[in-house]
């Protein structure tokens, strides 16, 4: 343990600027457009925010604007929340007795007198604002900075790997996989690296002919250039790219927002693929981690420059997104699977019930909090 804080502090001791500035830079715009978005559909929907908070716990500064909504910045920044007219607590839980007591012209304003359909399109508001910050981030940077598109070249093969196995041969270029069209060393580095143990089916173009091979990518552990491992699949071939082969392709607006619709997918389909592996056994839960790891990521991502961070931060909106829908008592999956029961058995559950359903949501968070967070530590002192 001595040895984890000597380790961890040390390299979270330059961390202010190294670490803490840019995590909080990710997860502020991560959070603000995420309760944005529920703010936005509570006001059109006439329901009455009462507060707008970035953080948790106490207030550091603070304002009221024209409708009456606070909006703050509380002190511990893992998060935020916006609370409703009519909500017991800031995950939206209701008073029973205060709903019971309004009067008519509260009701109007109050959140769990609107609709089901109404409450459901406030809560589903700000998973879907995550989703559209990362496709709106993806396609300003396809705009502005353009598409990787160095050619999928073989230039070596390694001895034994998979792709030896399979049939490639130096200057093999690899054209499509899976039936998918490979326009770069990177798309095929991205389809290989979620593969492994899974058969492909790879196009290649050798000389003035076309090969169809079959590989099936084998999984190594891979560092980064900050040391972090990665579980991978490799095939085990390698790209010398010379001077003026390394290009980025730059594209028009309505490209790249196909693109962006096409990245956040990806990111989407691999976060099930990864859940579903832990599941199966077919991936290890090590990779889950907490507020230390995403600091520590953060911090390293910003020494290779903003756009890598803001590339970053549409990653992390996009995870959050997904991890609000998971249908958890005291998530927005939860509250949205209360509804669904409404909406079909016509009247919400009892009081007891959601009571009941909100702490078992809370339990399973915390745990998951304390199992990533348990991840970290590890990840840290193995650093």
């Amino acid at each position: 343990m001595i040895e984890f804080f000597q380790n961890g502090i040390g390299q979270l001791g330059h961390g202010l600027i190294g670490y803490i500035v840019p995590f909080l830079f990710v997860l502020t715009i991560v959070v603000f457009f995420h309760e944005l978005g529920h703010f936005l559909v509570a006001r059109w929907n006439g329901v009455k925010v009462l507060t707008f908070s970035l953080g948790f716990g106490p207030e550091l500064a603070g304002f009221n604007d024209r409708h009456g909504t606070r909006w703050r910045i509380s002190a511990i920044p893992l998060g935020g929340y916006v609370k409703f007219f009519g909500d017991e607590s800031e995950a939206s839980t209701p008073s029973a007795e205060a709903l019971q007591n309004m009067t008519a012209a509260e009701r109007k304003d109050a959140f769990h007198h609107k609709r089901v359909g109404q409450r459901a399109a406030i809560v589903a508001a700000g998973p879907i604002a995550n989703f559209l910050l990362a496709i709106v981030i993806f396609t300003a940077l396809f705009t502005f900075f353009g598409k990787p598109s160095t050619a999928a070249k073989v230039d070596s093969i390694q001895a034994g790997s998979a792709a030896e196995k399979a049939g490639f041969q130096s200057g093999d270029v690899i054209t499509s996989i899976n039936g998918k069209a490979i326009t770069s060393f990177s798309d095929m580095q991205r389809i290989v690296g979620i593969s492994a143990g899974e058969q492909l089916n790879v196009t290649v173009k050798r000389g003035n002919a076309s090969v169809d091979l079959k590989a099936t990518p084998e999984q190594r552990e891979v560092k980064d250039n900050f040391g972090n491992v990665h579980r991978l699949g490799v095939l085990g071939i390698t790209r010398a790219t010379t001077a003026g082969e390394a290009t980025t392709e730059r594209v028009d607006p309505a490209t790249a927002f196909v693109l962006g619709v096409r990245e956040t997918w990806f990111v989407v389909d691999r976060t099930f693929s990864y859940i579903g592996g832990v599941f199966t056994g077919r991936e290890a839960a090590d990779q889950i981690g907490g507020p230390m790891r995403i600091a520590q990521i953060s911090g390293q991502v910003a020494t290779i420059g903003l756009t890598a961070l803001i590339h970053l931060a549409a990653v992390l909106s996009i995870s959050i997104g997904l991890l609000n829908l998971f249908p958890v008592p005291l998530l927005d999956g939860g509250h949205l699977l209360f509804y669904a029961v409404e909406a079909v058995r016509g009247r919400p559950l009892s009081e007891r019930a959601q009571e009941m359903g909100f702490r078992i949501g809370l339990g399973l968070v915390l745990m998951l909090m304390v199992f990533a967070t348990y991840n970290d530590i590890l990840h840290l002192a193995g650093s």
